[in-house]
């Protein structure tokens, strides 16, 4: 039955492959080998609108066409390499091809999950899959765990940050195409590490997109911010929904990737009775049950719905996790004391003990911001289905001028934003150079080729920013050099305080790793205590074994207070405010004997972490 073979064109060896497209709105399609021999083949179309057949003299490495009922010449929707471009031919892809040597890799813990989010482009002067490699052990002596790579897809031109894909099969041939992301997946695995990669289900980018010539992909029933909506639950829509399982499917079996962060999935519109995400998320974990490895499947959304991360069993969509924007907004505004566009919404000392408690501020409060109720409370929502980050590609990139944290705080507060992520209760995510202080801003950047869509992208920049009110020009995003400003400088993070910033993560990493009740940390096992006046929060947590008190203080000011950590002797693990960790000296004693409260002077933006281990 053609509906079981697998959509585009699979190498079958010995010169066969076979060619599979969904195309209801052509009666008639034919394959056209373009190299290495031209030739034109009709495909057998089915009653649902498939068209198949298994052609003879096709090389590893052919390139082709389809031609829609003898007149639209298009590349494949299912291509898995575009060697040429989004409007050049597909190429034939040999996927069993790759020697793999990742047979002891089962996967991680979502526990021990700690993400290093990358841009394959800007992460190296190179910009490619072959470039990364060279930094995987440093990465893996910091203490990540899991890269996560920004959208792969094949995009117009070879500069984008990748939601302008339009093949989601195929691997961006300016990275290193198939071949080069199969070695990079095999060399993290052998390092210890997992490779999660950012996948766009809930559109597709404006140039070289096709999908509508082959079928009903899309919908105007409802609308993205970015592009024709996908349509999800409307006729025909089974098999759209299989297009973009299968994808899914394709980067665990055919590249070995451990988990998927899924964009925007406020932006997939589905009324169905099976969510496509319920469905989406169940055949990734079918799939990872056959192969005998953990697959997470990670959702952004800012609908700060428990639902999307709740068990099936109990009506949810049983996604592994989600990102937190809530709580780098509470951190963020904190910090920075920004409060525009949706920053107006936060910045208390409230909302950073409220997203630390619950992974969410908004639980059903109203939103001035958005002007109603927002989110709902998340029951049976663990600790590690939050992903939490001080900075990520949109944070960071989408601010009109792409700054980072080491360019609006001091030191100080670069230091606390940090220990805040790193030992939270949820699983930690770090952007590309976070960890030793880049300066580099990361800004948007685009190649298109069509002069309209550039204009249209370059108004389009300058109006999303009008409501943040923030100074100096946007960055043009077609000029080549908004993309060479923001590639990292690796070499600052063996000099001055860079450095020491990056053993601080690099120290901060390692507690989480030794102290089970961080790594282990149960709601019920917790508890925030806000000092709203002096500006400080503790963070308690504990265990069977281990007592933890986390100290972070926010005030500007030297502060003191008094700490409700419980009687015994309390020792210091972290003390930003330490001289190694140039603070200019702590205030605090390296032990505390403590019969209740403990009275301790902080200095100004710092955090403190201390350890009791349980008495005998």
């Amino acid at each position: 039955m053609i509906r079981d073979v697998t959509l585009g064109a699979k190498y079958l060896g010995k010169n066969r492959c076979r060619f599979c497209v969904w195309a209801p709105n052509a009666l008639s399609v034919s394959v056209h080998i373009v190299e290495p021999e031209e030739r034109s083949v009709v495909l057998e179309k089915d009653k649902h609108g498939y068209h198949d057949a298994v052609v003879t003299g096709v090389e590893c490495g052919s390139l082709y066409y389809y031609i829609l009922d003898g007149e639209k010449e298009r590349p494949d929707p299912a291509s898995r390499y575009q060697p040429q471009g989004v409007h050049g031919p597909s190429q034939v892809v040999d996927s069993n091809g790759f020697q793999w040597s990742d047979h002891h890799w089962f996967g991680l813990d979502q526990k021990d999950l700690v993400f290093y989010e990358l841009h394959v482009g800007t992460f190296t002067d190179g910009g490619t899959f072959q470039d990364i490699i060279h930094f995987l052990p440093q990465l893996k002596e910091l203490g990540v765990t899991a890269i996560e790579l920004m959208p792969l897809a094949q995009f117009p031109g070879c500069r984008n940050w990748g939601y302008d894909g339009v093949y989601p099969f195929a691997i961006q041939n300016s990275y290193g195409g198939p071949e080069g992301l199969r070695r990079l997946v095999d060399a993290c695995h052998n390092h210890g590490m997992a490779v999660f990669v950012d996948v766009v289900y809930n559109h597709l980018g404006p140039e070289g997109n096709y999908l509508a010539d082959f079928g009903p992909y899309f919908t105007d029933h409802y609308h993205t911010p970015w592009g024709r909506a996908i349509n999800f639950d409307g006729g025909y829509s089974s098999d759209v929904r299989r297009y973009f399982i299968e994808n899914a499917l394709y980067w665990v079996s055919e590249f070995h990737i451990d988990g998927l962060r899924l964009d925007a999935i406020h932006a997939i519109l589905d009324l169905s009775a099976l969510h496509f995400l319920e469905e989406l998320g169940e055949a990734v974990h079918q799939k990872a049950q056959c192969l005998g490895r953990r697959v997470q499947v990670i959702a952004e959304s800012d609908l700060n719905s428990p639902r999307v991360i709740r068990p099936r069993v109990v009506g949810g969509y049983g996604l592994d996790g989600q990102w937190s924007d809530d709580f780098h907004h509470a951190l963020h505004a904190l910090i920075t004391g920004e409060q525009q566009g949706y920053y107006r919404d936060f910045g208390g000392i409230g909302h950073m003990a409220r997203a630390l408690k619950t992974g969410y501020v908004y639980t059903g409060q109203y939103s001035e911001f958005r002007r109603r109720r927002h989110g709902d409370y998340p029951e049976l929502c663990p600790p590690d289905r939050f992903i939490v980050f001080s900075q990520n590609h949109d944070q960071v990139g989408n601010r009109a001028q792409g700054n980072r944290l080491a360019t609006l705080v001091p030191f100080t507060g670069r230091k606390l934003a940090a220990c805040v992520v790193l030992l939270s209760p949820f699983v930690p995510l770090l952007f590309m150079g976070e960890e030793y202080g880049e300066e580099a801003p990361f800004q948007y950047f685009t190649s298109h080729s069509d002069p309209e869509l550039v204009d249209a992208v370059r108004k389009g920049r300058r109006q999303d920013f009008s409501e943040f009110e923030w100074q100096g020009d946007v960055p043009d995003p077609q000029d080549e050099n908004t993309f060479l400003r923001s590639r990292l400088n690796h070499d600052l993070c063996r000099k001055g305080h860079h450095k020491v910033l990056r053993e601080l993560y690099r120290q901060l990493l390692r507690q989480r790793r030794e102290l089970k009740p961080l790594l282990e940390a149960k709601k019920d096992d917790m508890e925030v205590i806000e000092r709203h006046r002096e500006g400080v929060l503790f963070l308690k947590y504990r265990n069977q074994e281990d007592r933890l008190c986390l100290v972070f203080s926010f005030n500007d000011d030297t502060v003191t207070v008094d700490l409700p950590v419980g009687q015994g002797n309390w020792y210091k693990r972290i003390d930003t405010a330490e001289e190694q960790w140039m603070g200019g000296g702590s205030l605090v004693p390296n032990e505390l004997k403590s019969v209740g409260d403990a009275k301790i002077t902080l200095k100004p933006m710092s955090c403190i972490l201390f350890h009791k281990a349980k008495e005998e």
